[in-house]
Parts: C-alpha cells; sequence; structure tokens
C-alpha cells in the first residue's frame, strides 16, 4: 500500500492507496510549517482507515517548498558559479539575466575559465586545471562552499565539468557542487541558471528532506518515501537531496498524473481548480506535454524538464470584487479589516468597467486569495470576505459551510460570477490547446465546483471520482523516470547508435533516481535534425520511466 501527500498553497492533500484502489482521503489546510501540514494529513488517512503502518511500502511527497523559496526569496544559500567556454561567452557573464534582487541573496559571485565544447563534441580551447585551482581557492576564501559549475554544450560532453569538480573538491573538500549537465538542457544560461538555482537550494533541501523523514519516524512509518519530479516521476530522498529544482511545478504535474489515472484517459487537457490558482496542462500519452521553451521560475529563465502548463488567479479562496450593492445588508467596507461591513479588496468600486448583466460592472474574481485561510475569512464559515466559494454555495451548486450567510446575495450577482468563472477558465483552456478540435477536459481539484456549466471548446468535461485529491494520488502512483538530451553527430555513429546511447542514458538516470533496472521501458522519443549545423547534427531527447524498486 501507497500513501500520497501533496502540498499546496491552499491545503495539503494525502490518499492511501491499496493498488489501484483509494482506501482513505484528506484535504487539510496547508501550515507555516510544511512538516507540520505533512505529519497531520499523514496521521488523518492512517487512522481513518485503520491501516498497520507496517503495511505500508512507500511515502510519496510532492511538495512547492522549493518553489516558493526562490519565489519568496528565502533560505537560498550563497552560490558560486563556474563557467568554462573563455574565450567565448564573455559578453553574457553567469547571472546576467537574473533579477537583481535575487542575485544579489545569491551572491553574484561568477568565474569564467577556458574550456568548453562544441555541439560535436570538439574544443572550444584547452583546459587549464591550475586556472579552475585558482578560481575554487577565490572561491574558499571568500566563505562559499555551494557552487554551480557549467560548460559550453556539456550535455553532449561533459568532461571538462567534471575534472573541474574533482579540483575544487580537492580544495574545498565539503564542497556543495551542481554541474549542469545533470540538470539542464542545450542552452547554456538556462542549463547555467538552473545549476545556481539547485546549487543554492541544497541545504534547504537537506532540511526538508530530514524533516519529512522526521515526521514519518514520529508515526512510526517506516517505508521509504519519495519526492515528485515536475516530470510525472519520483526521485529517492537522497536524490531529492541531490537535484531539489526537479520538484519544481510537481503540484500540477500530480494532478495532471491522478486525472489520467482516475479518469483512464491518456490524452486531455487537464484543470485543476485549488484554492489560490488553476492549472491547465495537457495530457500526451498519459504524462504531462512537456514545455518546449525556457521556464521562468521566480524571475529566473530555465530549461530543464517542465510540464507545460497555464495558471491563473482563480481558485475557492479567490476574492469577489462585485459592484458594492451586491453585498448582505448594504454594508460595503473597501479596506481589508474595517468594522461594520463584508471585505473586499481595496478600492473595489474602482475596479468597476461599463455595465454587464444584472446591472453589475466588470465583476473580478481574483488573482488575489484568502488561501489557506479559506476555513476562517469566507462568509459560509463565519469570516467577512466574499469569495468565489461563497458565490458557489449561493447558487445551491454546493453545500458547504452556513448558506444562510449568504443567502442574501444577488441572484443576479450570483449568475454574473459563475459566467465570469467560466469565462475564465474557457480563456485559459483554449490557450493550451493547439487546434480547434475539441477536446476532452479533466476537472479536478477540491476548488472544481467553481466548475458550474460548459466549457466552450470541450468535446467533453470529465469529473472522475476522487477528484479532489488527484493531486495525492497522481503522487501515489508515480513511477520513477530519467531522460536524456543530447546532440549527436551523425556523422560519426548511425542513427540508431544515436538512439541505443540516449536510451542507455535515460535508463541509467531512471535506475540511479530508484527505479527497478529490470522494469525500465523508453516511453518518449523525439528527434530533431539541426540542419543549420555541420556533421549531419541531431538532436536526440529520450524520456524511461520504470517501477521503484521494492524495498
Amino acid at each position: 500500500m501507497r500513501i500520497g501527500v501533496d502540498v499546496g498553497g491552499t491545503n495539503t492533500d494525502a490518499v492511501l492507496m491499496d493498488g489501484s484502489t483509494v482506501v482513505s482521503s484528506t484535504k487539510t489546510p496547508t501550515t507555516a510549517n510544511v512538516s507540520e501540514g505533512i505529519a497531520k494529513a499523514l496521521r488523518a488517512v492512517i487512522e481513518d482507515s485503520g491501516i498497520d503502518r507496517a503495511a505500508i511500502d512507500g511515502v510519496m511527497i510532492g511538495t512547492t517548498h522549493f518553489t516558493n523559496a526562490v519565489v519568496e526569496r528565502k533560505h537560498l544559500t550563497p552560490t558560486a558559479c563556474v563557467r568554462l567556454g573563455l574565450p567565448a561567452t564573455v559578453c553574457l557573464p553567469p547571472m546576467v539575466d537574473w533579477p537583481d534582487d535575487l542575485r544579489e541573496i545569491v551572491g553574484g559571485n561568477a568565474h569564467l575559465a577556458h574550456g568548453g565544447h562544441e555541439f560535436d563534441g570538439r574544443e572550444i580551447s584547452e583546459f587549464q586545471p591550475e586556472e579552475v585551482r585558482a578560481i575554487a581557492e577565490k572561491i574558499r576564501d571568500a566563505g562559499m562552499d555551494a557552487i554551480a559549475i557549467s560548460s559550453v554544450f556539456s550535455p553532449v560532453n561533459a568532461t571538462f565539468e567534471e575534472q573541474s569538480a574533482e579540483i575544487v573538491r580537492s580544495v574545498i573538500p565539503d564542497a556543495n557542487i551542481t554541474l549542469s549537465s545533470e540538470i539542464g538542457r542545450i542552452g547554456l544560461l538556462e542549463r547555467e541558471n538552473a545549476a545556481i538555482m539547485n546549487s543554492c537550494l541544497r541545504q534547504l533541501a537537506a532540511r526538508t528532506v530530514d524533516g519529512f523523514k522526521a515526521a514519518l519516524d514520529e508515526l512510526r512509518i517506516t517505508a521509504p518515501f519519495y519526492i515528485s519530479q515536475n516530470d510525472g516521476t519520483l526521485m529517492n530522498a537522497d536524490f531529492a537531496k541531490e537535484y531539489p529544482v526537479l520538484t519544481f511545478a510537481s503540484g500540477p504535474t500530480n494532478s495532471m498524473r491522478g486525472a489520467a489515472f482516475l479518469s483512464g484517459l491518456r490524452d486531455a487537457i487537464v484543470v485543476d481548480v485549488g484554492g489560490t490558482t488553476t492549472d491547465i496542462g495537457v495530457l500526451q500519452h498519459g504524462f504531462p506535454r512537456v514545455a518546449a521553451l525556457a521556464v521562468d521560475i521566480g524571475g529566473v529563465r530555465t530549461n530543464f524538464r517542465m510540464p507545460d502548463t497555464y495558471s491563473i488567479g482563480l481558485g475557492g479562496g479567490s476574492l469577489v470584487t462585485p459592484h458594492p450593492k451586491s453585498l448582505p445588508g448594504g454594508s460595503v467596507s473597501t479596506r481589508p479589516h474595517e468594522e461594520g461591513g463584508t471585505t473586499l479588496a481595496p478600492d473595489t468600486p474602482s475596479l468597476l468597467v461599463g455595465e454587464g448583466a444584472g446591472g453589475w460592472g466588470d465583476i473580478k474574481v481574483g488573482p488575489r486569495s484568502v488561501g489557506y485561510e479559506l476555513t476562517e475569512k469566507a462568509l459560509v464559515f463565519g469570516g467577512d470576505v466574499l469569495t468565489a466559494t461563497d458565490v458557489i454555495v449561493a447558487g445551491g451548486s454546493e453545500d458547504i459551510g452556513d448558506a444562510s450567510a449568504v443567502a442574501d446575495l444577488d441572484a443576479s450577482l450570483v449568475t454574473a460570477v459563475q459566467e465570469r468563472i467560466m469565462e475564465m477558465i474557457a480563456i485559459a483552456v483554449d490557450r493550451m490547446k493547439t487546434s480547434a478540435t475539441p477536446a476532452p477536459v479533466i476537472v479536478v481539484g477540491g476548488g472544481s465546483i467553481l466548475v458550474t456549466g460548459a466549457i466552450e471548446g470541450a468535446s467533453e468535461i470529465i469529473k472522475p471520482d476522487h477528484f479532489p485529491v488527484a493531486n495525492a494520488i497522481g503522487a501515489a502512483i508515480a513511477q520513477v523516470g530519467g531522460e536524456c538530451d543530447r546532440i549527436f553527430s551523425l556523422a560519426e555513429l548511425s542513427r540508431d547508435e544515436a538512439l541505443d546511447q540516449a536510451k542507455g542514458e535515460a535508463s541509467e538516470r531512471a535506475v540511479n533516481a530508484g527505479a527497478d533496472a529490470e522494469s525500465i521501458e523508453i516511453v518518449d522519443v523525439e528527434e530533431v535534425p539541426l540542419a543549420y549545423l555541420p556533421g549531419n547534427a541531431t538532436r536526440i531527447m529520450v524520456k524511461a520511466i520504470g517501477d521503484l524498486v521494492e524495498a
């Protein structure tokens, strides 16, 4: 039996699964201390099911902890970057495209050295060990031990990065080193950014993973635990400590994998409505479609594997800002904590543009949200904030909390807000489609009660059983994966040899992440001929997945 946990901005969800059967599930408010929230959710599903803890084979955790650290600029370790590529790349030094505040927090300590390769493996310049040693001594003298090493076209040939790492460790024995070739894809700046980000998160990753382990120990759960990656697969705890950036966007990915599992569809659009945001993604062969372009994380461009998702500020806790006359009792407050009325966003009346149905202006839903305070601040829970959940309850679609608290909401307002919500979702779905052909839409997430009508462009709308905890289910059923993204010169080896080499590398990475070597299968192969490069160059991307090694 497995337990899947997914930590969101509003709720922490947990589910206990026996094979493909959901035995127990829970949804609890996310706590400021993520580990405490996880422990609470785990305790709830164990007590509800009455399961013997010894019967648990594994615990799978999806967390936003590391993404939040970058976005909020917290808990980041100062990191030095060493780039191998001189005399090339001088005009664009490391961290050149980072936001000023984040660069300052991370340290902005960057060094250039000779080395690097062309796409076909030819050296740009000769590697100089003493040059790297001198740089390592400067980094040591600066009191830094977190280091990212990048080299031009290192996914093709990582030799110079590996040699540099050995030299750095000889100077700084306890160095925390990330090689860009192990993280990102082709594209120097984006791959380098991902490596720097990984190094600056490793100390936090060690504390977080140890915190998860402590929470499991407290509950006397001895089963191994795994962390969700952003491609819908898992990595073991030790691997997560080494590569925390691979957890970025794992929440939406878990939801999409859970949606595929619950609906039985392998190709569809997934709408995951949470308490704060709605994430829209596309399933291809049961896995999230991967973003083809660089992905922005906290203002930094990266190019490691990320799901292609589109997020909007719409959720169950989203603030609704209509015309003031809509409020119960005719009492209005336009300041967040003013007594004597229902709380709206500041200066609500100024947000109105024109006239809508029923005399209402341009209804605004989100992006501000009460988040995990929904059960304290929403009207139906005794609060004084008008949220999307309140409107849905007033419309009679759901029976949540105290419906009498929203009984006086104007019916035309309720209709206008519901129409606005469906319009926001339809526009977001349309943005993710690649053709005008109607496609099935799977709706999941605790906030999916907001979906009260048809979605334009959808061939059908599916809301499967256990839809509120699809994200935790996605974590529980996940396999282990690995990938390879390299450029091969087919002038030097055959296409079949290049494919075999790429498949071998992807499979090896899956095994290193905790997969059973006997269960490995290749699920995706993509070839892109690079006509603008000599030597019959071809970019080959391979993804391999496998089952977890039995404990």
